[in-house]
Formats: structure tokens, C-alpha cells, sequence
């Protein structure tokens, strides 16, 4: 008889263990939850904390409750001036109704999609009515703005909130790229043309300049000898005069030695003279008479 009374209460712990266990569930800080019957929602749980439900008739679907990122697709837009640009944007969202979200989208994946599909029309309007030099000046801030303020009105009938929308990266299409390419690399060759031209028409000019002054400084160093030769020879001649005046006769003795030494240099020289010449007449006497 106890062995039947332990087994039935045993059975009765187990039984209101599960039981209990499938009644308690626990929404954690970053969650939110919705309990639901039968697959309809009943009520929403957004305190952090453990909560109770009927067990076996009631399920809890959770939701996150932070800021969740979303990277749509890329896109082509024509801005205002008729430029053609690529754009990467990305938004940060968050769950505020889960009621409501549930009602709408039901998961994830098609609260990605249906916020995809409102960002990037927006994006589009916004885009199309500025040029490509706003979208990289400070207007920019005023824009995002405008569209963050457009997908809100429209998401928040979905049960979400749009914490932010940004533009990550802009880039030109490739055709577009390459012409702009083709574009610059013309201009810059256009540009290398016309320094080169400069640069050899100053080169010419700096090069007839220089032959001008070198001219000019040959003639004038030409002159100034020409000038300095004139004045030394007439101090030599003038010097000469003094001293031939003082003593004629040594001075011509001194005349015929320098001619001797010009003349009379090597061991080969050969010279055909009379020997009364009158070259030879220091040889034979000093003082330049000849012997008899």
C-alpha cells in the first residue's frame, strides 16, 4: 500500500513539475514577448521578469527588443544633375509595437523586406531632387533627415521605429566611371601639353637671354684686355724708352741675348749667317766690335 501511495504521489510531482515548468516561462532584458492562444495573440509582455501562461494552451513567441541593422540592396539613382550614381545605405530600426508587428509582418525576414521596400523610394525621391556636389557637403545631414522622417511615418504601422537611415558608400556606375576616367586623363594629357609648351618656350627664352649676356660678357672681357694689353704695352714701351735712353749700348747687348735665346734653342738648329753679321757681333768682342 505505501509503495502505491509513493508511486501516485511521485506521479502527481511529475505531472505538476511539467505542468509547472510549461506555465513558467522568463522575458529576458533584451527581449519582448507575446503570448499566444491557439495561434492568437493574447497579450504582450514587454517587462523583463518571470511570467506565467497556461501550459499547454498558450505558446510565447519572443521579439528583440534592441536596435536591429538593416542593409538593403544597392541602387542606381539620377541625381538632379543628371548624374547617374550607386548607392549603399543602411538603417538601424527597432521593435515598439510587437502586437503589431506580428499582425504585420509576423517575422523577420518580412520586416527586412517590407522595410527595404520603403527606404529605398524614399531614398529615390529624396535623391532625385539634389545634385551630386550636396550629397558631399554638409546638406547631407538635412537630407537623411528627410528620409528618416519619410520611412517613420510608414513604419511605424508595421510596429517598428527607425532609429536612423545612412548613406554608407556612393560610388559612379562603371560606364560612368570610365568616361569620367577618360575624361580626366584628356584634360590632365591637355594640361601636361601645355606646361611642356610653356616649359620649352621659357627654356628658349632663358636660353637666348644667357647667349645674349654671354655675348655681351665676351666683348666686354675682350675689350677690357684689349684695353689692360694697350696700357701695358705702352708702360712697357715707355719703360724700354727710359731705359734704352740710360745706356744704349747695354741695351742692345741685352736685345741680341733675348734674340739668342729665341733663336739658338735646341741641339738641332741650323742657322746659315755671314760671320761679319751683324747678329754675331757680340761674339766676338763684348762690347760688339767685330774682330778684324
Amino acid at each position: 500500500m505505501n509503495k502505491i501511495v509513493l508511486a501516485v504521489i511521485g506521479g502527481i510531482v511529475i505531472v505538476g513539475g511539467i505542468t509547472l515548468s510549461g506555465a513558467l516561462f522568463t522575458v529576458h532584458q533584451v527581449q519582448q514577448a507575446i503570448v499566444m492562444k491557439f495561434g492568437e495573440p493574447k497579450r504582450v509582455i514587454q517587462d523583463p521578469g518571470l511570467h506565467v501562461k497556461w501550459p499547454f494552451l498558450e505558446d510565447v513567441t519572443f521579439y528583440d527588443n534592441r536596435i536591429l541593422d538593416l542593409d538593403p540592396p544597392e541602387f542606381e539613382v539620377l541625381l538632379k544633375d543628371r548624374k547617374r550614381i550607386i548607392v549603399d545605405a543602411f538603417a538601424r530600426y527597432r521593435i515598439v509595437d510587437p502586437l503589431l508587428y506580428f499582425q504585420r509582418v509576423r517575422n523577420e525576414v518580412t520586416a527586412r523586406d517590407r522595410l527595404g521596400k520603403l527606404i529605398n523610394p524614399s531614398l529615390r525621391r529624396v535623391l532625385a531632387k539634389v545634385k551630386l556636389v550636396d550629397i558631399l557637403s554638409p546638406k547631407r545631414a538635412g537630407m537623411m533627415k528627410r528620409i528618416t522622417d519619410d520611412v517613420t511615418a510608414d513604419s511605424l504601422s508595421l510596429g517598428i521605429e527607425i532609429v536612423d537611415i545612412r548613406i554608407g558608400r556612393t560610388d559612379l556606375p562603371t560606364e560612368t566611371s570610365q568616361a569620367v576616367f577618360g575624361r580626366m586623363r584628356t584634360e590632365r594629357e591637355r594640361q601636361a601639353r601645355e606646361l611642356r609648351a610653356e616649359g620649352k618656350e621659357q627654356a628658349q627664352k632663358t636660353r637666348a637671354l644667357a647667349d645674349r649676356d654671354k655675348v655681351v660678357l665676351i666683348a666686354e672681357a675682350k675689350r677690357k684686355s684689349e684695353q689692360l694689353r694697350g696700357e701695358g704695352d705702352g708702360e712697357r714701351n715707355l719703360i724700354l724708352g727710359k731705359a734704352y735712353g740710360q745706356d744704349t749700348e747695354f741695351f742692345q747687348f741685352y736685345k741680341s741675348l733675348d734674340e739668342y735665346k729665341k733663336s739658338l734653342i735646341g741641339n738641332d738648329t741650323t742657322m746659315v749667317l755671314s760671320p761679319d753679321s751683324d747678329f754675331f757681333r757680340f761674339f766676338g768682342a763684348i762690347d760688339g766690335k767685330a774682330k778684324k
